[in-house]
Order: structure tokens, then C-alpha cells, then sequence
């Protein structure tokens, strides 16, 4: 099975990731600003939840990148870089974020070319998931990728930092959509 032209992994996975976890940053910048001004222990947003049986949002962010970074890895064919999950500030996410995308931002188009044959083996407690790429996209990756995403918006949402839609989706003006989405420019 080869990509058709009109679909393409790298195209759903990699400008899209680098896209919302630039938004994500520029969230967790205006939470570490909120904190600041008003004179609260940075620790309560990294350390916020939404229910007591939810991560924090430190692991929500990490465990975002960690989609990001894995789900287009695998897609590509490649192992995943790991990264430790010892981040305590809001510095320390945004460096996260920025490493994950400057990872994504050296995969190349053409990696992803083999991704539709490809089966993904994905480790797990005390097995190995095998899925077909797609299923592993559409199913794993895309869905655990904004739920986290999602959380960590909830979190500083939820504390009272303001932020809306725009801010989740990234965009300053709606027309952005209609230019597509492309990777950060450094």
C-alpha cells in the first residue's frame, strides 16, 4: 500500500504537531506570566489538576510531547527519542516543547512514504500492541495527543488564566487555517 497524494502521515502528523505544541507553549507562557503577576507559587498551575484522579499539568504536557514525538517517530519508521519527565517550571516545559518540536522538524517527508504499510508496535504495561499505522493514528496517537493537549489548556483555564479558543488552537485569525500548517519558522 502506498500514500495516495491527496494523504500523507507526514502531513497529519508532524506540521500539525509542531503546530499545536507552539500553541501550547505560547499557553503555558501566558500561565508562568498569570503566576508571576499575581504573585502565586508557579507550582499551583504545574501542580493543578482538574480531578484528583487526573495528572497534573507538568505529566499532561509531557505526555503530549511524548505523542507527538513517538506517534510521528513510528510513523516515520524510526525509534522515538526519550526524554526524562523531570520538568518543574514552566522554563523546563517549554524546553520540552521546544526539543519535541525541533525533533519533528528534522523528519523528512519522504520517512513517512512506507508509513501506511507499516505495523506499529507499541509497548505496553506488560504486552506489545501491534496496530496498522492508520488505526494506530486515528485511534492512539491523534486522540491521546488532544486529550493532553486539551488537559493542559483545561488546567490553566480552570485557574484562571485567560485563555480561549484561539489560544488552544493557536491562531491569531481564522484565515490562518485557509494558508494550512506548516512548521514553526526559527
Amino acid at each position: 500500500m502506498t500514500e495516495s497524494p491527496s494523504f500523507s502521515f507526514y502531513d497529519v502528523t508532524v506540521p500539525l504537531f509542531a503546530h499545536e505544541l507552539g500553541a501550547l507553549s505560547s499557553i503555558l507562557k501566558k500561565g508562568a506570566a498569570h503566576a508571576e503577576t499575581r504573585k502565586i507559587d508557579p507550582v499551583v498551575f504545574l501542580q493543578g489538576r482538574l480531578a484528583p484522579d487526573m495528572f497534573p499539568l507538568v505529566r499532561q504536557v509531557q505526555i503530549a510531547t511524548d505523542q507527538a514525538k513517538g506517534g510521528a517517530a513510528r510513523l516515520a519508521g524510526l525509534e522515538p527519542p526519550r526524554f526524562e519527565d523531570t520538568e518543574a517550571s514552566f522554563p523546563e516545559l517549554e524546553d520540552r516543547i521546544a526539543r519535541t518540536i525541533s525533533f519533528l522538524s528534522g523528519l523528512e517527508r519522504r520517512a513517512f512514504a512506507e508509513a501506511p504499510s507499516r505495523t506499529i508496535r507499541l509497548p505496553q504495561r506488560e504486552r506489545t500492541v501491534e496496530l496498522p499505522a492508520l488505526s494506530y493514528l486515528q485511534g492512539y496517537v491523534l486522540p491521546n495527543f488532544f486529550f493532553h493537549t486539551t488537559a493542559a489548556y483545561a488546567i490553566l483555564r480552570h485557574l484562571g488564566v485567560e485563555i480561549g479558543k484561539m489560544d488552544f488552537l493557536g491562531l491569531a485569525r481564522t484565515e490562518d487555517l485557509a494558508h494550512g500548517l506548516s512548521l514553526p519558522k526559527r
